[in-house]
């Protein structure tokens, strides 16, 4: 057995998952250094809401430290079909303001209730973890940006992303505009913005929305190659990549050739034994 077989096997081996939360559509699983948060309500497609939002939040908050990598998974034909439509009505959801209360509110509010959603979507690019998201069937407006949320993304050959924001008056707020722009350039991701259209499998991994495409029976096996060699990289170098290649757009080329010498330096020391 090679090494990359046995580190697939060591994360198929792992103990039984633990229940950490099963709220609002949203489920976290743990089984030691794996976390599997789930999109549960398959009957409307895993549609979202402010609820679910929070519970997204919460499932983060919620994390164990041994946590390395965190599935995104949702049950059923479609990752998420977006916002639920229920809060396009006059009286909205049960206990949340509507769209009609924000718009009358204070600047203030409004902008205070749209950064409180935004937290179930920011967690997923920690430098202390890696996220996968895995996306078959529609992911649109909400559910695209959730997917965006996470660093890595697996998609079924049946994926149809769309950004569908732009087509009913409003914009993607739910911290999706900048991985996408990351991901696929200014030009493109105005189209795809302006259009709404569908994205499918080929061309998202065509343009580094998607990281591979595999057929959907096979996502699971996918999942576990990938988590596998995820796990099978020193955590602290993967932390220290993670975070050089995150700040690469915020940096000129000199100054990521500094943050390359000083992450360097801390990782020849911690090797040798003479960290702090």
């Amino acid at each position: 057995m090679t090494s990359f077989d046995q580190d697939v096997q060591d994360v198929t081996d792992r103990g039984p998952e633990v229940s950490v939360l099963d709220k609002d559509g949203v489920r976290l699983t743990v089984d030691d250094t794996v976390a599997t948060v789930t999109l549960t309500n398959p009957a409307k497609r895993n549609a979202q809401s402010p609820a679910l939002w929070r519970a997204l939040a919460e499932a983060g908050r919620l994390l164990p430290g041994t946590v390395r990598v965190v599935v995104l998974r949702a049950e059923g034909k479609s990752f998420s079909a977006g916002l639920d439509r229920q809060a396009f009505t006059p009286e909205g959801f049960d206990g949340e303001p509507s769209f009609i209360d924000l718009a009358r509110s204070d600047d203030a509010t409004l902008d205070g209730t749209i950064a409180s959603y935004q937290e179930g979507f920011t967690w997923w690019r920690r430098s202390d973890l890696v996220s996968i998201a895995v996306v078959q069937g529609h992911a649109v407006g909400a559910g695209f940006q959730l997917a965006l949320a996470c660093d890595l993304r697996i998609v079924a050959d049946d994926v149809q992303f769309a950004m569908r924001e732009t087509s009913l008056g409003l914009v993607p707020d739910l911290t999706g505009t900048h991985p996408l722009v990351g991901l696929v350039g200014y030009a493109r991701a105005l189209e795809i913005c302006a259009t709404g259209r569908f994205v499918q499998a080929e061309e998202a991994v065509n343009t580094g929305l998607a990281n591979i495409a595999v057929p959907a029976e096979g996502l699971d096996d996918a999942v576990r190659e990938l988590s596998a060699a995820l796990l099978a990289a020193p955590r602290d170098a993967l932390i220290e990549t993670k975070a050089l290649l995150r700040g690469v757009q915020g940096r000129t080329y000199d100054e990521q050739r500094t943050a390359e010498r000083a992450a360097q330096g801390r990782r020849l020391r911690d090797l040798a034994g003479v960290g702090d």
